[in-house]
């Protein structure tokens, strides 16, 4: 049991000091309790198995999903025209509308929900994000508490209620508590989170050398110089590639992508497909996007019969002034190096379409921007290519290094682009996913709901790709909560646990009920810094019980102390999901909660201990 505590110690001592990582922190606690066979390898290493752990890595690709789609950016935007320019009440609607939403789903399922979104809102109104991911943290906790359902150390307590004998709770039991809850934290948190989180994770730059996408197409000039051409039924183009069009020969043209509609008759699963390859056979109905002269550009379109669309709105978004959508192809800049072998070669000598499968769309030369009859312009020492094809192919130019290098980088930059015609799919699999863990007649487990909203996010493509879903996941925080979640057995499994618990109520229980409500809360809400709720909550509402028994007074407003100490836990962030998970987006140390989280925890134990007796009479 000492070695247990002593290692408990250290760790925290460690998390504090924050001069190593918390993930190695946490594996080496880990490493100690196995060593000292403290812990089996089997329970040590539950943690990686665990529901809570990997609910926890599907809601990082579910909140991917949310944010690539841009749907994060639309709820945002619509709750920004509530709070206005006002930071109050920003943080008022974060932290009402989380604890509503928390109060019939998981805290775990509310922060993946809101997240993405409170990061949205705060960009959109130009404050520091750190400032509100706490506060919605915990007030994802706080919400918990105002239904029988909105945690697990709820129905704990109205389980040890019943076998007693005494009768259930209803499901609005808790609804006076929650509600002061969420008062007491949100006029602490006001101050506090101005005092020590406004000056967090402002932005800073990002340390890339290359440019944004619109900036690009800003300087380029490319919407001036783009044109969208219409695949009419019965047109000769209809049936042909790309490459047996001969354009650029023909007429000097680009053909730079071909944009195609897919599930036309079905509006909410509707999808756009970005093509670019030689070899893509034109269908009716697809929109080429050209760039070249616009006389050569009306030749081919007549010769070919093919309309000339009104040249500077997308098919998704027509009339809306937007130009270039960057789904599937995007553009970067390429540096030519004074060694490299295409110097003084023709773009058409080199062949960039063949070779890279990428198009050379204009040529940046010292303040000189060349845009037409490319095929025949000799590269230079220095000169910067703009090129423009599929993001993978972009990316693999990385690789010629002895010839050129890539400004920028192109894989960010694909990660940035925001899928906004999935964002109605990324809805309707929110919605689902809420719905499976809200309703009780769909018989499916939270972590199996969060699980199938996870691999639909990635199916569906409201995450690009698979590689993608794995750069969501947040690993440090993944190995951090699974590496200390088997402290709590191995502080069940050695005593600890009852030890301290059952210590504290023996030395203050002489002291009247008032005094052993204070102990039995504040033991709870130690315990729970530690190890899980729902652990604290199973090893305390005995001898919450038990004790009330002996002094002979209700045992409720004691099970109550039990159930809002296990879930009031704010000054540590691996004491419970929610805490963990926006500790990397928010850039907290560990000694961030406690400089928040702790007053908060003890002040909102101070208010329940007077709060309780009065909802529920000793």
């Amino acid at each position: 049991m000492w070695i247990t505590l002593v290692i408990l110690a250290l760790s925290a001592l460690f998390f504090m000091s924050g001069k190593v990582r918390s993930d190695l922190v946490a594996i080496c606690t880990l490493l100690a309790l196995l060593v000292f066979q403290i812990l089996t390898p089997e329970e040590g290493l539950a943690g990686f198995s665990n529901s809570v752990v990997i609910m926890m890595v599907g809601l990082f690709v579910v909140g991917g999903g949310i944010f690539q789609t841009g749907l994060a950016k639309m709820i945002s935007a619509k709750i920004l025209k509530l709070a206005g320019k006002s930071e109050l009440k920003l943080f008022l609607l974060v932290m009402l509308a989380t604890a509503g939403i928390g109060a019939f789903v998981s805290n775990t399922g509310t922060v993946a929900l809101m997240l993405p979104i409170v990061v949205s809102m705060a960009a959109g109104a130009g404050t520091s994000p750190s400032r509100l991911l706490m506060p919605l943290a915990f007030a994802s906790s706080m919400g918990g508490m105002m239904t029988l359902i909105g945690t697990p150390p709820n129905l704990i307590i109205q389980d040890a209620l019943v076998q007693a004998g005494y009768p259930a709770l209803s499901f609005f039991s808790f609804l006076p508590v929650g509600l002061v809850c969420v008062a007491v934290g949100t006029l602490v948190l006001l101050p506090l989170t101005k005092w020590f989180l406004s000056g967090k994770g402002k932005a800073k730059g990002d340390g890339r050398t290359g440019k944004s996408l619109a900036q690009l197409v800003k300087e380029y000039s490319l919407s001036a110089n783009l044109f969208r051409l219409h695949v009419k039924a019965g047109s000769v183009a209809i049936g042909q590639s790309i490459a047996s069009l001969d354009v650029r020969r023909k007429y000097g043209l680009n053909v730079l992508e071909v944009r195609r509609k897919s599930n036309p008759q079905h509006r909410f699963l509707h999808t756009v497909k970005q093509l670019s390859t030689p070899d893509t056979v034109l269908a009716e109905g697809d929109v080429l996007y050209v760039s070249g002269a616009p006389e050569q550009v009306a030749q081919w379109g007549q010769d070919c019969g093919l309309a000339l669309l009104d040249g500077h709105a997308t098919e998704e978004a027509e009339g809306t002034g937007a130009s270039l959508d960057f789904y599937d192809i995007g553009i970067a800049e390429v540096m030519l190096m004074s060694s490299s072998r295409l110097i003084n070669r023709t773009v058409k000598e080199v062949d960039f379409r063949d070779k890279f499968n990428v198009n050379v769309l204009g040529i940046r030369r010292k303040r000189e921007y060349l845009l037409q009859n490319l095929g025949s312009e000799k590269m230079h020492d220095g000169d910067v290519l703009l090129v423009q094809g599929d993001w993978k192919d972009i990316a693999r130019l990385s690789n010629e290094e002895e010839d050129w290098v890539v400004l920028g980088r192109p894989a960010e930059e694909a990660a940035r682009v925001t899928l906004d015609y999935k964002a109605p799919v990324a809805a309707a699999i929110m919605v689902l996913m809420v719905a499976m863990m809200v309703f009780d007649f769909i018989p499916v487990a939270a972590v199996t709901a969060v699980m199938i909203a996870a691999v639909l996010m990635v199916v569906t493509g409201c995450v690009r790709s698979v590689e993608a879903a794995y750069k969501t996941i947040n690993w440090e925080t993944i190995v951090l909560f699974a590496a200390m979640m088997p402290m709590s057995t191995a502080l069940e499994k050695t005593g600890a646990s009852a030890w301290l618990s059952g210590a504290l109520v023996d030395f203050i229980g002489g002291y009247g009920p008032l005094a052993l409500l204070a102990g039995i809360y504040f033991t709870g809400s130690l315990m729970t810094m530690f190890i899980s709720n729902t652990v604290t909550a199973l090893l305390m509402a005995p001898i919450a019980l038990q004790s009330a028994l002996q002094i002979g007074v209700s045992p409720v407003p004691f099970l109550f102390a039990v159930t809002v100490s296990a879930s009031m836990c704010f000054a540590s962030p691996f004491s419970t999901p929610p805490n963990a998970l926006v500790m990397p987006v928010g850039q907290y140390t560990f000694m961030d909660y406690v400089k928040v989280g702790l007053p908060l925890q003890i002040l909102m134990g101070v208010v329940m201990v007077f709060v309780l007796p009065l909802l529920f009479p000793f």
